[in-house]
C-alpha cells in the first residue's frame, strides 16, 4: 500500500482531482430532474447485469450484455435534451456559484397565499408552480427568467391583466421565483371538467408529469384551486391553502 502511494505522481492527483470535480458537477446538474430519476434506473440494470453474471442466470445476462453494449448510444438518445442544456449551463454558469439568500418557508407560503387570495378577489387569473423534488427546468426554456425574492407585490404585479408576462406560469424553484411566463404541458385526460381552460389543464400536466404543486386562480370565477398529483381540490380558502403547503413543501 504504502509502495502504490509513494509511486503517485502531482499529474494524478490532478487528474483525480479533474474527475471528482467533474462528476460533482454533474450530479449537481442532474440532481431534482427526471434524468437523474433515469441515471437511477440505468444504474439498476447495471447492478441486475453484474448479479445476474454472479449468479449464472444467463438468459438475462446475454439480454442486459446486449443493451450495455450500446448504452452509448442509449443515452444519448435518451438524455439528448438533458445534455443540451447541461452543456449550456456549463457553458453560461460560473464554476463555484454562491450561495444565495433564500426566505424561510412559512414567509414564502404566507406571500404565496396572500398573493393568490388577493389576485383571486380581483378576478385576476394566475398560475404558480412550486418545484418539489423532480426539476421544472425543461418548462422553463420558453419562459422568461427571474432570481427573484418571493413576494406578493411581485406575483401580483406578474398577473396585470395588461402585463406582457402574465400568460403564462409563474415558476418557484429552491425558494427562489426563477422564472414566468412558462408554457407548460397541457393534459389529455378526457375527463376533465370542461369548463376548465388553459390555466387548469396545464396545471394538472405538470403535475401529472412532475411532482409539483401548482395553485390555479380562476378569472371567470374568483376562486383558488390547488392541484397535486393532477388532482384538483376547488375553492380552496386561505387557511386551506396555507396548511396544505405546509404539508406538501418542505423548502
Amino acid at each position: 500500500m504504502l509502495e502504490m502511494i509513494g509511486q503517485l505522481r502531482w499529474q494524478d492527483g490532478v487528474d483525480l482531482g479533474i474527475i471528482t470535480f467533474l462528476i460533482y458537477r454533474l450530479l449537481q446538474i442532474l440532481r431534482g430532474s427526471r434524468a437523474m430519476q433515469m441515471v437511477t434506473g440505468l444504474a439498476v440494470i447495471m447492478a441486475a447485469f453484474v448479479l445476474s453474471r454472479a449468479l449464472g442466470l444467463f438468459t438475462l445476462n446475454w439480454i442486459l450484455d446486449n443493451f450495455l453494449g450500446s448504452i452509448i448510444l442509449v443515452i444519448i438518445v435518451i438524455f439528448q435534451s438533458d445534455i443540451r442544456r447541461a452543456l449550456t449551463r456549463v457553458g453560461t454558469a460560473p464554476l463555484f456559484s454562491a450561495e444565495r439568500m433564500v426566505q424561510r418557508r412559512d414567509d414564502i407560503i404566507e406571500d404565496v397565499v396572500q398573493a393568490a387570495m388577493v389576485l383571486a378577489e380581483k378576478r385576476f387569473g394566475a398560475l404558480i408552480v412550486w418545484q418539489r423534488e423532480v426539476g421544472l427546468n425543461e418548462y422553463m426554456e420558453i419562459g422568461t427568467r427571474l432570481d427573484a425574492r418571493v413576494s406578493r407585490e411581485l406575483m401580483e404585479s406578474v398577473f396585470l391583466p395588461h402585463s406582457p408576462i402574465h400568460d403564462g406560469a409563474l415558476v418557484i424553484q429552491k425558494g427562489r421565483v426563477t422564472a414566468v411566463r412558462c408554457l407548460l404541458p397541457l393534459s389529455t385526460n378526457p375527463n376533465l371538467r370542461k369548463s376548465w381552460g388553459t390555466r387548469h389543464r396545464a396545471a394538472i400536466g405538470v403535475t401529472e408529469e412532475t411532482d409539483a404543486v401548482a395553485i390555479v386562480i380562476s378569472e371567470q370565477e374568483g376562486t383558488v384551486a390547488l392541484v397535486v398529483g393532477g388532482n384538483v381540490t376547488e375553492n380552496i380558502d386561505g387557511t386551506r391553502l396555507r396548511n396544505a403547503l405546509r404539508e406538501l413543501v418542505a423548502s
